[in-house]
């Protein structure tokens, strides 16, 4: 069975059963009706995903993968704040007239920074030292910005990458300050391991663990039915999951080189409302 499905599963229940109400707080997320939107919550989740056995993406319904990466392009390879370069939806409702997020995500990873090699932006730093010092520990990304906290339409939920080189494989942190479990949890972790993938592929690398570090997991309230209903439901077989070995640059790939066969998920038959 999928080794995500049973990593979600038992997040769900630790959560449900052992997490923190805020029902008595003054919280700032809120429903479509205006309703404020309530969690329950674990604090500090740390999973581990070993990617050379199987992509973790989950049966128990279906991830929308190709959305997932085109989004994670949008972030990692055109550094891009606006909307427009997007080519889902989801961001919108985040999004200015002109259709800027602000000075979060992409942006951040564009800005250039003055090192002794020279000049680089985070993610062309990450691929220097990749090529000319793999065992180096100080690969890490940091997309929390205080002095632009202000200029963003949304704070990063996730705002770390740390990448460590051991022997042949390439390893990664993901560090997240928040995490809506029914909506992103799998969503992010299928990104993050595509994007690592992609830098250990242009690295001559193997793909190795991906580490997804969360310091707030939470179940909104209204989100409790669903999660139950869900974490019962059959698990399948992870699918296979292929990358285009023929990209060379990390600016080459697109969301058609890579590809999921005999991805088997169960259909939700409900309408996922989402906290803003």
């Amino acid at each position: 069975m999928s080794y995500a499905d049973g990593v979600f599963i038992e997040n769900c229940k630790d959560i449900l059963g052992n997490g923190f109400p805020d029902t008595e707080l003054n919280v700032r997320p809120k429903w479509e009706d205006g309703s404020p939107a309530h969690t329950v919550k674990k604090f500090g989740l740390v999973n581990r995903y070993e990617l050379s056995n199987e992509f973790p993406i989950l049966t128990l319904r279906q991830t929308y993968y190709k959305n997932a990466i085109d989004e994670i392009l949008w972030i990692w390879q055109k550094k891009s704040n606006n909307i427009k370069d997007l080519n889902s939806k989801i961001w919108n409702q985040w999004a200015d007239s002109n259709g800027s997020i602000g000075k979060a995500y992409g942006y951040q990873l564009g800005v250039k920074h003055t090192y002794p090699e020279g000049e680089f932006d985070q993610v062309d730093r990450l691929l220097y030292e990749l090529k000319n010092n793999p065992a180096s520990r100080r690969m890490v990304t940091n997309i929390y910005v205080h002095s632009d906290l202000q200029y963003m339409n949304l704070y990063p939920c996730a705002y770390s990458l740390t990448l460590n080189v051991t022997g042949d494989k390439l390893n990664g942190i993901l560090n997240q300050r928040s995490q809506d479990m029914l909506v992103a949890n799998n969503w992010n972790v299928c990104q993050y391991s595509v994007l690592l993938m992609m830098f250990a592929r242009v690295s001559s690398l193997q793909a190795g663990e991906l580490i997804h570090v969360i310091a707030d997991a939470h179940i909104y309230d209204r989100h409790i039915p669903i999660v139950k209903e869900l974490i019962s439901s059959p698990r399948h077989e992870a699918p296979s999951f292929r990358i285009n070995e023929g990209v060379k640059s990390f600016y080459d790939f697109s969301v058609n080189d890579f590809e999921i066969s005999n991805y088997e998920f169960n259909k939700l038959n409900v309408k996922i409302p989402v906290a803003v």
